[in-house]
């Protein structure tokens, strides 16, 4: 386990360009050009950023600038070497620095450290064709955390990204085994810790990361209130926050589909930004994996939304979020340390990845501190 890695992610637009062509792109040869561990693309189905303006799939004119999240994870050192020229390209947009425990390769059970042995999420990295036990690895990855008690799992299908350190993109001939995929799931760190070792015996080249989060609802039940953070840490540094809302595509409040009220009611308050990204397989609390292997266009799938702001902005957007997931859906929350958001006359935050916020572990035990 190397627990001196960084997660970069970035929220920006599908038509965004840089360097006379289209952003992603140039971030995607980017993080092959440096090799980076594990890294992919997934374009989104409804979401809006700093310009509150609404990109959607459901609508014609809308659907041809969908929202894209790029996540890259690696060592703290490479992450330095490849974020100079991420953000001299980066127009518009978030982008996000967060710690996280990159495991490779053997995935021996391991003693989670205090901060992680609450609630952790674990995601696993694979290729979208990836066999495991004579069928595709994200089922047999789904059921194992399913029957291992873990919270929930969401399969988020990529369009691009790098896997051991080669890029792999989607293409329209050809069986793209190898285009990456990433499977979100939440759980206890201890039943998370317990089905390491037999992830490693059921994947060829396992890679994973572990990150600290905490479970503030499941199936409409408050657990616990998102971490009271203040707007920067104690040597100034900015520090934002995020939500993340797991529930079906069939999910609704008062008869309309939750992820789009989430994203609407967000929009209209003023929120900084949320992203619904949709999922192909997947489960949430006692319900069974469920998802549509047609990949068709109204099927029983899961659908995660991400909503970053500000900690003094997210409690009044988690009261949105409250009262829409009254009966269903699992709701986490996790700190950004480290942050870029541009926009419209705004240049807010700085990205600092040598040094995010102090000493490693001084930075834990600092953003920790005002929980």
């Amino acid at each position: 386990m190397n627990a001196d890695c960084l997660k970069l992610t970035i929220y920006f637009g599908e038509r965004d360009r840089a360097q006379g062509r289209f952003l992603a792109d140039v971030l995607l040869d980017c993080y092959e050009r440096y090799g980076l561990a594990t890294s992919v693309l997934l374009r989104g189905i409804e979401g809006f950023g700093a310009k509150h303006r609404l990109k959607t799939q459901r609508l014609l004119t809308l659907s041809e600038d969908l929202p894209l999240v790029s996540v890259a994870v690696d060592t703290r050192q490479r992450i330095d070497q490849v974020l100079p020229e991420v953000t001299a390209v980066m127009g518009d947009g978030l982008i996000t620095l967060e710690r996280a425990r990159l495991v490779a390769g053997e995935l021996e059970e391991v003693a989670l450290p205090e901060g992680l042995a609450e609630a952790t999420k674990l995601t696993v990295y694979l290729g979208r064709h990836e066999q495991a036990d004579g069928r595709h690895a994200f089922l047999a990855v789904v059921d194992l955390l399913h029957d291992h008690g873990v919270a929930g799992a969401t399969v988020l299908l990529g369009v691009d990204g790098t896997a051991h350190g080669v890029r792999q993109r989607a293409r329209f001939i050809g069986r793209n085994t190898h285009v990456p995929l990433m499977i979100i799931s939440v759980g206890a760190g201890d039943t998370i810790a317990r089905a390491l070792p037999e992830l490693e015996a059921l994947l060829e080249r396992p890679l994973v990361t572990l990150e600290r989060i905490r479970v503030c609802k499941r199936d409409g039940r408050r657990l616990a209130d998102p971490h009271p953070l203040p707007t920067g840490d104690l040597d100034g540094l900015g520090i934002w926050h995020k939500l993340m809302i797991y529930a079906g595509e069939e999910a609704e409040h008062h008869g309309h589909p939750l992820y789009l009220q989430l994203i609407r009611r967000l929009r209209e308050a003023g929120a900084a930004g949320a992203t619904s990204l949709r999922g192909i397989w997947g489960y949430h609390g006692d319900h069974p994996p469920h998802g549509d292997r047609l990949l068709g266009l109204r099927r029983r799938v899961p659908v995660l939304t991400v909503v970053v702001d500000r900690p003094d902005c997210i409690h009044r957007w988690y009261e949105i979020v409250d009262d829409l997931t009254d009966e269903t859906g699992l709701v986490t929350s996790e700190l950004v340390p480290t942050f870029r958001a541009t926009g419209p006359d705004l240049l807010e935050g700085g990205l600092h990845p040598s040094n995010p916020c102090g000493e490693p572990e001084q930075a834990h035990n600092r953003a920790m501190a005002y929980e």
